[in-house]
């Protein structure tokens, strides 16, 4: 048996793109599924909650009475629904499976809007068909003033809006068009996420969904993965990432990182210690400054060393804007090892509470990054031709 015979049956399967999309949309929503419960709560609170840390699907954090108990009502979070994080990427799937080509700032003012303020949808934390816009949080209500009814530059609209993830949280699906090619995918998110959101909320966005392109890679990492994302970050994002993943390096077990991990993003983060009561310089403008989720998300990737079901425990476990942080750590990891990473029991529950199906926009959005990359195959082979001719090698 030859030394190359020997590798290629030992070598693991290198997962197709189908897969790993699949990976990524699925692990991303059950990470919202899972998170939402327990949103804004600190992991001492959710301990006391539930008798332990959460380890699969829960019910509301108010039992019955979730309809009127503060600060929850109206929304039914738990049981297996997702929450806006998923319903933001899935639009953003649609817009995609519109348009067929890399998307821009007037695309979001162009389909994206349209679909959230047109289209009534089942809504799972409201247990009732509304529009989406009825279901979106304030930061997410912005792009529809600023862009249906404000008729602002596309590409400015997210000045002014609150900085938070409202913009990263739904950005996986650009990665997965630009799957192996994470610089594309920054630079994409930017564009994108300009509608929506600046300085630092934006600026994660992109890195965001670069670190999903990354995932994507054949022979990716976790490591591989934050070195991609620490690469292209800037500004407090980057130091953000960095001095979490430094933190994170040191645990093998979430139970012990938590509490490094908040600390460690504590200096760049500008909500303050009581999630629920931001402080007076939260989410402005910022170069010093990075929103929490991604640096927490990335951190628990780290520490999970990528398995789908402990780097998203500790990203729910972690509490405060913990859907989020499990939807990007889910993103993440389902990418990095395809759809069979993601607990079936766990999907197969979001997706019947949620009335959603979850793998055919992963298919869809698949079938759409096939396209894109044939269409910049061609205009690549067209540029190519045409400085060649520019530089008279022809």
């Amino acid at each position: 048996m030859t030394p190359t015979t020997t590798a290629l049956r030992t070598s693991p399967p290198t997962l197709a793109l189908d897969d790993r999309v699949t990976g990524a949309l699925v692990g991303a929503a059950v990470g919202d599924a899972l998170g939402g419960p327990v949103e804004g709560w600190t992991p001492e609170q959710i301990t006391e909650r539930h008798g332990g840390r959460v380890r699969g699907i829960v019910g509301p954090w108010h039992g019955e009475q979730w309809r009127t108990a503060r600060p929850i009502a109206p929304y039914h979070k738990g049981d297996g629904h997702v929450t806006d994080d998923t319903l933001m990427t899935h639009a953003l799937v649609r817009v995609y499976g519109t348009v067929r080509d890399h998307l821009d700032a007037y695309d979001i003012a162009d389909h994206l809007v349209p679909d959230l303020i047109s289209r009534p949808r089942w809504i799972p934390e409201l247990e009732a068909e509304a529009l989406p816009v009825q279901r979106i949080f304030l930061a997410e209500k912005w792009i529809v003033a600023r862009l249906h009814y404000g008729h602002v530059d596309p590409r400015e609209a997210g000045s002014g809006n609150i900085v938070n993830c409202g913009a990263a949280m739904y950005m996986a699906p650009v990665g997965l068009v630009n799957a192996a090619h994470p610089e594309a995918a920054y630079t994409e998110a930017l564009e994108v996420a300009g509608a929506h959101q600046s300085s630092y909320g934006r600026e994660a966005a992109a890195v965001f969904a670069a670190a999903v392109a990354a995932a994507c890679s054949p022979g990716a990492t976790p490591a591989s993965v934050v070195g991609t994302a620490l690469a292209l970050a800037k500004d407090g994002t980057r130091s953000a990432i960095e001095a979490v993943c430094e933190a994170a390096v040191e645990h093998s077990d979430f139970e012990s990182a938590l509490a490094p991990l908040r600390a460690a993003v504590a200096p760049f983060d500008t909500v303050g210690p009581d999630y629920r009561a931001p402080s007076l310089g939260a989410r402005r403008p910022s170069r010093l400054h990075s929103i929490e989720e991604l640096p927490i998300a990335l951190g628990m990737l780290l520490v999970g060393d990528g398995d789908y079901r402990r780097t998203v425990l500790g990203s729910v476990n972690y509490g405060r804007d913990c859907d989020s942080i499990a939807t990007m750590s889910g993103a993440v990891a389902g990418a990095l090892h395809g759809a069979s990473a993601i607990p079936a029991d766990w999907a197969a529950t979001v997706a019947g509470a949620s009335r959603l199906d979850l793998h055919t926009p992963a298919l869809e959005l698949a079938a759409v990054a096939r396209e894109i990359f044939v269409r910049d195959t061609a205009r690549r082979r067209a540029h190519e031709s045409a400085f060649a001719a520019l530089a008279g090698e022809r």
